[in-house]
């Protein structure tokens, strides 16, 4: 066989493998852009069925915003506050929890069950009576907030025997009543007004102390750091030790509580400072003066203040007025 008539014999061959290869391309084609338009739908429902739900997500967050909005402005307009500045108002007591022979907490109750008492945070009250034929004023700064506290109040107070308005609520029977006004006071504080608080409480004086520490302990969003020392006679009355605690175990780092007394138990078991509030403790557990948003909060016996005023001056503190005001580096409840 000749090279020409080989070349004859082969082309078909070469041609039919050709036709065959172009029908193999086609069919990939063809399943290629079948696969191209499958791929295409399948992208294009995932990106619809994401943006439907995210919208529904964002609709349902909406819905769900407004309501609670709702529900707070509700709440707050079916508030009402018992207490109107420059008006006293008779509340009667409905309860009280002895805390030693002297102290106790008493709750009194305020109009109705859709009532707070009306009071800013750091400001007390004033409660009035005639004793032996002569008026009688006295401040007192109760130990409930108006967002836990709805129709009634409560405040620690020790009846002393010598007292005037102290006596007379610890002769209170249940269902008597007291007479009292407000809201009263130079101090209101609100979250972040300082960067740091220094407190030092003596006795009952730490019913301010008490107060804000809490509004600080229940608010997450509040960073404001706290250094109390809190000094009394005895264990027995360093009142609201455990609620103290509690609310120091909850924001670790951010308040610090240190106690003091001046009397130890015999018996080994105190573990707290011995002794009145110096300026050496002063320096230790107080913040720095000289940083920003920092100040001093004070309430105690008279004598147990006035010492501390100087010491803190002492100390690089700013001396505040004689009555104090909130701008005060020193305030003096």
């Amino acid at each position: 066989m000749t090279q020409h008539q080989a070349k004859m014999f082969a082309t078909p061959k070469l041609d039919e493998q050709n036709v065959l290869h172009q029908e193999q391309l086609a069919r990939y084609l063809r399943h290629a852009k079948k696969f191209d338009i499958f791929f295409l739908v399948v992208v294009v429902s995932i990106v619809v069925f994401y943006k439907l739900t995210h919208k529904y997500k964002t609709d349902v967050s909406q819905i769900a915003d407004e309501v609670d909005s709702s529900d707070d402005e509700r709440d707050e307009k079916s508030t009402k506050h018992a207490l109107v500045k420059g008006e006293f108002h008779q509340y009667p007591l409905v309860s009280k929890k002895p805390l030693t022979k002297e102290t106790a907490i008493y709750r009194f109750a305020l109009p109705g069950a859709d009532y707070v008492l009306g009071l800013p945070i750091g400001q007390h009250i004033s409660i009035r009576a005639n004793i032996d034929g002569r008026k009688v004023l006295r401040s007192y700064t109760p130990i409930s907030l108006d967002y836990e506290a709805r129709g009634y109040f409560e405040m620690l107070i020790k009846a002393y025997p010598q007292g005037n308005i102290s006596r007379l609520v610890g002769e209170l029977k249940l269902g008597d009543t007291i007479d009292a006004c407000g809201p009263a006071g130079f101090y209101d504080y609100v979250p972040g007004c300082r960067r740091k608080l220094g407190m030092v409480a003596g006795g009952t004086g730490i019913t301010p102390m008490y107060q804000i520490v809490k509004a600080i302990a229940d608010n997450a969003q509040d960073t404001t750091e706290v250094s109390l020392i809190y000094g009394s006679a005895c264990e027995e009355e360093l009142f609201l030790k455990r609620e103290l605690d509690e609310m120091a175990a909850r924001r670790p780092g951010q308040i610090k509580v240190y106690y003091t007394v001046d009397k130890a138990p015999s018996d080994g078991s105190w573990k707290g400072g011995v002794g009145y509030v110096t300026p050496e403790l002063l320096q230790e557990r107080m913040p720095d003066p000289k940083e920003d948003g920092v100040q001093l909060l004070l309430c105690g016996p008279p004598r147990m203040v006035s010492s501390l005023k100087r010491a803190a001056v002492a100390m690089g503190y700013t001396k505040g007025k004689p009555v104090s005001r909130m701008e005060d580096q020193i305030f003096t409840f």
